[in-house]
Protein backbone atom coordinates (compact mmCIF):
# COMPACT_ATOMS: atom_id res chain seq x y z
CA UNK A 1 0.00 0.00 0.00
CA UNK A 2 3.06 2.25 0.13
CA UNK A 3 2.95 4.81 -2.96
CA UNK A 4 6.19 7.02 -4.00
CA UNK A 5 6.93 9.11 -7.47
CA UNK A 6 9.84 10.71 -8.68
CA UNK A 7 10.45 12.67 -12.09
CA UNK A 8 7.66 13.53 -14.24
CA UNK A 9 6.17 16.82 -14.83
CA UNK A 10 3.08 18.01 -13.16
CA UNK A 11 0.07 19.44 -15.15
CA UNK A 12 -0.60 23.14 -14.34
CA UNK A 13 -2.08 24.43 -11.08
CA UNK A 14 -5.04 25.69 -13.06
CA UNK A 15 -6.15 22.05 -14.64
CA UNK A 16 -6.66 20.95 -10.68
CA UNK A 17 -10.58 20.53 -12.12
CA UNK A 18 -9.38 18.09 -14.81
CA UNK A 19 -8.06 15.47 -12.81
CA UNK A 20 -11.40 14.66 -11.61
CA UNK A 21 -13.90 14.87 -14.44
CA UNK A 22 -17.47 14.54 -13.04
CA UNK A 23 -19.28 11.91 -15.74
CA UNK A 24 -23.10 11.46 -16.04
CA UNK A 25 -24.13 13.99 -13.61
CA UNK A 26 -27.52 14.44 -13.30
CA UNK A 27 -29.73 16.70 -10.46
CA UNK A 28 -29.94 13.39 -8.10
CA UNK A 29 -26.40 11.36 -9.22
CA UNK A 30 -22.95 11.34 -10.32
CA UNK A 31 -20.08 8.75 -11.58
CA UNK A 32 -16.86 8.68 -9.98
CA UNK A 33 -14.39 6.57 -11.10
CA UNK A 34 -11.41 5.14 -9.41
CA UNK A 35 -9.01 3.96 -12.55
CA UNK A 36 -5.87 4.83 -11.36
CA UNK A 37 -3.19 5.21 -8.75
CA UNK A 38 -4.29 6.63 -5.12
CA UNK A 39 -1.79 9.41 -4.54
CA UNK A 40 -1.42 11.76 -1.64
CA UNK A 41 -1.61 14.90 -3.51
CA UNK A 42 -2.43 16.69 -6.66
CA UNK A 43 2.00 16.87 -7.39
CA UNK A 44 1.51 12.80 -7.10
CA UNK A 45 -1.41 12.62 -9.70
CA UNK A 46 0.85 11.69 -13.02
CA UNK A 47 -2.38 11.35 -15.22
CA UNK A 48 -5.89 12.22 -15.26
CA UNK A 49 -6.57 8.95 -13.72
CA UNK A 50 -4.93 8.85 -10.75
CA UNK A 51 -6.89 10.29 -7.65
CA UNK A 52 -6.10 12.11 -4.05
CA UNK A 53 -8.32 13.45 -1.19
CA UNK A 54 -8.13 16.85 -2.05
CA UNK A 55 -10.35 16.15 -5.33
CA UNK A 56 -12.05 14.17 -3.67
CA UNK A 57 -13.40 16.59 -1.34
CA UNK A 58 -14.16 18.98 -3.73
CA UNK A 59 -16.10 16.50 -5.56
CA UNK A 60 -18.03 15.35 -3.09
CA UNK A 61 -18.77 19.25 -2.43
CA UNK A 62 -20.08 19.61 -4.95
CA UNK A 63 -22.21 16.28 -5.72
CA UNK A 64 -23.67 16.90 -2.00
CA UNK A 65 -26.87 15.01 -1.34
CA UNK A 66 -26.51 13.08 -4.42
CA UNK A 67 -26.52 9.23 -5.08
CA UNK A 68 -22.85 8.37 -6.70
CA UNK A 69 -21.97 5.61 -8.65
CA UNK A 70 -18.44 4.34 -7.60
CA UNK A 71 -16.52 2.36 -10.44
CA UNK A 72 -13.18 0.87 -9.18
CA UNK A 73 -10.13 -0.47 -11.38
CA UNK A 74 -7.22 0.43 -9.31
CA UNK A 75 -4.18 -1.56 -7.72
CA UNK A 76 -4.12 1.09 -4.66
CA UNK A 77 -1.19 3.37 -4.18
CA UNK A 78 -1.02 5.70 -0.73
CA UNK A 79 -2.17 3.86 2.43
CA UNK A 80 -3.05 7.66 4.17
CA UNK A 81 -4.88 8.83 1.06
CA UNK A 82 -6.96 6.02 0.50
CA UNK A 83 -8.08 6.17 4.44
CA UNK A 84 -8.87 9.85 3.63
CA UNK A 85 -11.24 9.19 0.82
CA UNK A 86 -13.03 6.01 2.43
CA UNK A 87 -13.58 8.23 5.30
CA UNK A 88 -15.30 11.43 2.99
CA UNK A 89 -17.02 8.96 1.25
CA UNK A 90 -18.39 7.37 4.16
CA UNK A 91 -19.51 10.86 5.45
CA UNK A 92 -21.73 11.58 1.63
CA UNK A 93 -25.13 11.69 2.57
CA UNK A 94 -25.89 10.26 -0.94
CA UNK A 95 -26.46 6.55 -1.41
CA UNK A 96 -23.33 4.98 -2.89
CA UNK A 97 -23.19 2.11 -5.20
CA UNK A 98 -19.72 0.84 -5.71
CA UNK A 99 -18.98 -1.56 -8.63
CA UNK A 100 -15.44 -3.49 -9.10
CA UNK A 101 -14.66 -3.08 -12.53
CA UNK A 102 -11.35 -5.16 -12.75
CA UNK A 103 -9.89 -4.74 -9.33
CA UNK A 104 -10.06 -3.15 -6.06
CA UNK A 105 -6.19 -4.04 -4.66
CA UNK A 106 -4.47 -2.99 -2.00
CA UNK A 107 -6.10 0.33 -0.13
CA UNK A 108 -8.37 0.32 -3.02
CA UNK A 109 -9.91 -2.81 -1.54
CA UNK A 110 -10.66 -0.22 1.48
CA UNK A 111 -12.18 2.49 -0.35
CA UNK A 112 -14.48 0.03 -2.09
CA UNK A 113 -15.97 -1.13 1.49
CA UNK A 114 -16.88 2.77 1.83
CA UNK A 115 -20.02 2.09 -0.82
CA UNK A 116 -23.78 1.59 0.91
CA UNK A 117 -23.52 -1.54 -1.83
CA UNK A 118 -20.89 -3.10 -3.60
CA UNK A 119 -20.92 -5.04 -6.32
CA UNK A 120 -18.17 -7.58 -7.49
CA UNK A 121 -18.47 -9.23 -10.37
CA UNK A 122 -17.33 -12.95 -10.32
CA UNK A 123 -14.43 -12.56 -12.44
CA UNK A 124 -13.25 -9.36 -10.40
CA UNK A 125 -11.15 -9.22 -7.81
CA UNK A 126 -10.20 -7.51 -4.19
CA UNK A 127 -6.72 -7.79 -2.72
CA UNK A 128 -6.14 -7.75 0.17
CA UNK A 129 -2.25 -7.58 2.15
CA UNK A 130 0.07 -6.21 4.56
CA UNK A 131 0.90 -2.32 4.21
CA UNK A 132 4.15 -2.19 3.10
CA UNK A 133 6.88 1.38 2.92
CA UNK A 134 10.65 1.75 1.96
CA UNK A 135 13.01 2.22 5.08
CA UNK A 136 16.51 2.69 5.57
CA UNK A 137 18.40 4.08 9.02
CA UNK A 138 19.67 2.43 11.45
CA UNK A 139 18.06 -0.52 14.18
CA UNK A 140 16.05 1.90 15.99
CA UNK A 141 14.42 3.79 12.61
CA UNK A 142 13.97 -0.34 11.08
CA UNK A 143 12.04 -0.91 14.54
CA UNK A 144 9.73 2.19 14.32
CA UNK A 145 8.86 1.53 11.02
CA UNK A 146 7.44 -1.78 11.38
CA UNK A 147 5.60 -0.42 14.55
CA UNK A 148 4.29 2.30 12.35
CA UNK A 149 3.14 -0.29 9.53
CA UNK A 150 1.41 -2.39 12.17
CA UNK A 151 -0.67 0.98 13.61
CA UNK A 152 -1.70 0.91 10.27
CA UNK A 153 -2.28 -2.29 9.69
CA UNK A 154 -4.90 -1.99 12.24
CA UNK A 155 -6.61 0.73 11.13
CA UNK A 156 -7.26 -1.31 8.03
CA UNK A 157 -8.25 -4.41 9.57
CA UNK A 158 -10.66 -2.09 11.69
CA UNK A 159 -12.40 -1.27 8.21
CA UNK A 160 -12.25 -4.71 7.08
CA UNK A 161 -14.58 -5.39 10.65
CA UNK A 162 -17.33 -3.13 10.14
CA UNK A 163 -17.95 -4.82 6.65
CA UNK A 164 -17.13 -8.59 7.40
CA UNK A 165 -20.41 -11.10 7.15
CA UNK A 166 -21.79 -12.22 10.38
CA UNK A 167 -19.79 -15.37 11.69
CA UNK A 168 -16.48 -14.35 9.82
CA UNK A 169 -13.63 -14.94 11.83
CA UNK A 170 -11.09 -12.10 12.41
CA UNK A 171 -8.35 -14.59 12.36
CA UNK A 172 -9.30 -15.49 9.01
CA UNK A 173 -8.89 -12.30 7.40
CA UNK A 174 -5.75 -11.56 9.21
CA UNK A 175 -4.16 -14.33 7.85
CA UNK A 176 -5.51 -13.66 4.34
CA UNK A 177 -3.95 -10.15 5.00
CA UNK A 178 -0.62 -11.53 5.95
CA UNK A 179 -0.37 -14.12 2.72
CA UNK A 180 -1.16 -11.60 -0.12
CA UNK A 181 -4.92 -12.56 -1.16
CA UNK A 182 -7.07 -12.00 -4.53
CA UNK A 183 -10.71 -12.97 -3.90
CA UNK A 184 -12.99 -13.00 -7.05
CA UNK A 185 -16.49 -11.74 -6.55
CA UNK A 186 -17.82 -15.21 -5.44
CA UNK A 187 -14.86 -15.65 -2.85
CA UNK A 188 -15.60 -12.13 -1.79
CA UNK A 189 -18.66 -12.74 -1.09
CA UNK A 190 -18.11 -15.14 1.51
CA UNK A 191 -16.55 -12.97 3.83
CA UNK A 192 -17.57 -9.74 3.00
CA UNK A 193 -20.88 -7.53 2.62
CA UNK A 194 -21.06 -7.73 -1.11
CA UNK A 195 -22.94 -8.81 -3.83
CA UNK A 196 -21.60 -10.94 -6.91
CA UNK A 197 -22.39 -9.33 -10.13
CA UNK A 198 -22.50 -10.86 -13.72
CA UNK A 199 -19.14 -11.72 -15.14
CA UNK A 200 -17.45 -9.05 -18.16
CA UNK A 201 -14.50 -8.57 -19.74
CA UNK A 202 -11.20 -7.29 -18.08
CA UNK A 203 -10.77 -3.91 -17.72
CA UNK A 204 -7.43 -4.30 -15.39
CA UNK A 205 -4.04 -3.34 -16.40
CA UNK A 206 -0.95 -4.29 -15.16
CA UNK A 207 0.73 -1.51 -14.02
CA UNK A 208 4.09 -0.68 -12.54
CA UNK A 209 1.93 -1.16 -8.95
CA UNK A 210 0.49 -3.97 -9.66
CA UNK A 211 3.73 -5.63 -10.84
CA UNK A 212 5.09 -5.16 -6.83
CA UNK A 213 2.05 -7.38 -5.61
CA UNK A 214 3.45 -11.36 -5.91
CA UNK A 215 0.36 -13.25 -6.14
CA UNK A 216 -1.21 -11.63 -9.23
CA UNK A 217 -4.20 -13.89 -10.50
CA UNK A 218 -3.55 -15.28 -13.73
CA UNK A 219 -6.73 -13.88 -15.75
CA UNK A 220 -5.66 -10.19 -14.74
CA UNK A 221 -2.20 -10.98 -16.21
CA UNK A 222 -3.71 -12.86 -19.24
CA UNK A 223 -6.37 -9.49 -19.46
CA UNK A 224 -3.49 -7.27 -19.81
CA UNK A 225 -1.30 -9.10 -22.11
CA UNK A 226 -4.26 -9.29 -24.82
CA UNK A 227 -4.94 -5.54 -24.13
CA UNK A 228 -1.09 -5.04 -24.95
CA UNK A 229 -1.32 -7.39 -28.09
CA UNK A 230 -4.66 -5.13 -29.29
CA UNK A 231 -2.62 -2.15 -29.00
CA UNK A 232 0.10 -3.66 -30.59
CA UNK A 233 -2.02 -5.02 -33.09
CA UNK A 234 -3.56 -1.47 -33.58
CA UNK A 235 -0.13 0.42 -33.98
CA UNK A 236 1.42 -2.28 -36.62
CA UNK A 237 -2.35 -1.75 -38.60
CA UNK A 238 -1.65 1.92 -38.87
CA UNK A 239 2.15 1.41 -39.46
CA UNK A 240 1.00 -0.27 -42.50
CA UNK A 241 -1.58 2.34 -43.69
CA UNK A 242 1.27 4.72 -43.66
CA UNK A 243 3.93 2.64 -45.58
CA UNK A 244 0.80 1.79 -48.10
CA UNK A 245 -0.13 5.28 -48.42
CA UNK A 246 4.18 6.27 -49.18
CA UNK A 247 4.28 3.57 -51.25
CA UNK A 248 1.42 5.17 -53.41
CA UNK A 249 2.41 8.34 -52.91
CA UNK A 250 0.05 9.76 -51.07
Amino acid sequence: MGNSRAGGSAAPRDNLKQFLTVKNETLTSADLYFYGDIVSDWWGAWTDADQYPEAIRDFLKEQDGKALNIYINSAGGSVFAGIAIYNMLLRHKGFKTVYVDGMAASIASVIALAGDRVVIPSNAFIMIHKPWSYAEGNANDLRKMAEDLDAVESGIMNVYKDHIVDGVDMADIQAMVDAETWLNGEEAARYFNIEVGAAKEYAAKVTDAVSKFGNVPKEIIKSAQAADDTVVSAAEKIKRLYLKAITKGV
